[in-house]
C-alpha cells in the first residue's frame, strides 16, 4: 500500500522555503501547460523556463501570490549549486516518467 505522506523539503533560497509537491502542485502545472503530461514532456526538454515553473509549482503553496518570473528572480538570486540540484532532481522525476 502506498503512503500518502506529502514530503516536504527545505531549502534556502531567498528565505527558507519548503518544496512539496503533491497534488496541489500538479493541478498549478495543468493550469500553465493544460495537462500534466504535457507538464511532464516540456520538463524534459530541460529549458530553463519549464524547471521555473516547475519550481514555482512546488513552492506556491507558501505564498499564493508567487508568481512564476518572481521565483525566477529568486532563483537567480540563489546559490548556483542549490538551483543546479534543483534542477537535476526535477529532470530525474521526467525522466521516470511520474513523480509519485
Amino acid at each position: 500500500m502506498m503512503s500518502n505522506q506529502v514530503t516536504s523539503v527545505t531549502y534556502t533560497l531567498d528565505r527558507p522555503r519548503n518544496f512539496i509537491f503533491d497534488l496541489n502542485a500538479m493541478v498549478e502545472l495543468e493550469g500553465v501547460y493544460g495537462s500534466y503530461q504535457e507538464a511532464l514532456d516540456v520538463l524534459k526538454g530541460g529549458k530553463i523556463k519549464d524547471v521555473i515553473t516547475w519550481l514555482w509549482a512546488g513552492f506556491v503553496h507558501e505564498e499564493q501570490t508567487l508568481t512564476i518570473q518572481e521565483m525566477g528572480r529568486i532563483l537567480s538570486a540563489t546559490d548556483p549549486d542549490i538551483v543546479a540540484k534543483l534542477g537535476d532532481e526535477l529532470l530525474n522525476v521526467a525522466s521516470r516518467g511520474r513523480l509519485l
